[in-house]
């Protein structure tokens, strides 16, 4: 799923933090406190 801007309003806090990806490799940290951050996702 593309992370569009609508996409991600949807996502709603959980009591832990987790990962929305897309297909391109970019994924979404969702805190539980609602905070928002993005991290590619690059191979080590």
């Amino acid at each position: 799923m593309p992370l569009s801007d609508s996409a991600i309003r949807a996502l709603k806090p959980r009591k832990t933090a987790y990962k929305a990806t897309d297909e391109k490799g970019l994924y979404l940290l969702v805190k539980p406190t609602g905070g928002r951050t993005t991290f590619p996702s690059v191979p080590i």
